[in-house]
């Protein structure tokens, strides 16, 4: 969490997830996600940063899938 939260008042963009690191605080594994994007959202908006909507998260990462996908059937 100390990277990520180094990041957003940086201006870069942050990502959180098991598949990141297994931690939600020192010492402290996460118990989901879920757990570890709700603290890193508090820290975020605690420290006067907004978190990013769906919609401007899909413009940022630009993601494929959907119409956007090249899926071979």
């Amino acid at each position: 969490m100390p990277l990520a939260t180094t990041a957003s008042q940086m201006g870069g963009n942050v990502r959180v997830g098991l598949e990141d690191s297994l931690f939600i605080a020192r010492g402290q594994l996460a118990a989901s996600n879920a757990q570890q994007v709700t603290r890193i959202r508090r820290i975020v908006e605690d420290l006067g940063c907004e978190i990013a909507t769906p919609d401007e998260a899909r413009e940022i990462l630009h993601p494929k899938g959907g119409r956007q996908g090249r899926f071979l059937s």
